[in-house]
């Protein structure tokens, strides 16, 4: 049963949306969904979205802000607050993430085109130790985290960014305009992850790396065209 909070938004549900509602209860079982659905690339004449829940569901794709939006709703059905985490990189081109915490621990559900930024167990005291768990698989020729936000997409009020059939910009203004506090970590050793970054796609330039640690802190990550690993 929803919380009472999400009684009224009940009825607004379409058929196949309270199936997946009803289906995807847990952080896990919601990360399984957005690994199967295409990744939207955004292609033209369309271009740049941001669809709600709702526009997810219809297009049956999502992109890294989509598939967080997307899983606020199916779990804020489930009693899990929805926030999301903003990842801000020196390149502009930043990732987000759904988060919540489980048994005091932090965890986070996401979708990516590499591999290491899908989502986290549920492992992490903070939140800042969630965040430090990307920022080696964050590095390719540009990117680098440079700080993060968590943001409950609650402070939107009346806006419309569960089911609007629109794109919902204010919800991407709203993490954009959040203060992110700063991430900071070694120049040598993002040199030393970019090198290894540019001589790994150097060999397989249509694969993305698999040479992680601590991939047991992982979810589950989507078939793809992945690795080899290297050691």
């Amino acid at each position: 049963m929803p919380p009472k909070s999400m009684c009224a938004l009940t009825p607004r549900l379409t058929p196949r949306e309270t199936r997946l509602v009803g289906r995807l209860r847990t952080p896990q079982q919601v990360q399984r969904f957005l690994n199967d659905l295409p990744y939207n690339d955004e292609p033209l004449p369309g271009g740049a979205t941001l669809r709600s829940f709702r526009g997810v569901v219809k297009h049956w794709s999502a992109h890294c802000m989509e598939a967080a939006l997307a899983a606020a709703v199916l779990l804020e059905y489930h009693r899990y607050p929805p926030l999301v985490l903003s990842l801000e990189s020196v390149d502009h081109l930043d990732h987000v993430l759904f988060v919540y915490r489980r048994s005091r621990h932090w965890g986070s559900v996401a979708r990516s085109r590499d591999p290491g930024l899908h989502g986290r167990r549920p492992v992490f005291r903070t939140v800042r130790d969630l965040v430090l768990s990307y920022v080696d698989t964050y590095i390719d020729l540009t990117g680098r985290i440079v700080g993060y936000a968590v943001v409950d997409l609650r402070l939107l009020g009346r806006y419309d960014w569960r089911f609007s059939t629109r794109n919902i910009w204010r919800a991407e203004r709203l993490l954009q305009d959040s203060p992110h506090r700063p991430i900071r970590s070694s120049d040598r050793r993002i040199a030393r992850l970019r090198r290894q970054f540019r001589a790994f796609k150097k060999q397989y330039p249509n694969r993305a790396p698999l040479y992680y640690k601590d991939q047991e802190r992982w979810s589950e990550i989507p078939q793809g065209p992945w690795g080899p690993e290297e050691s």
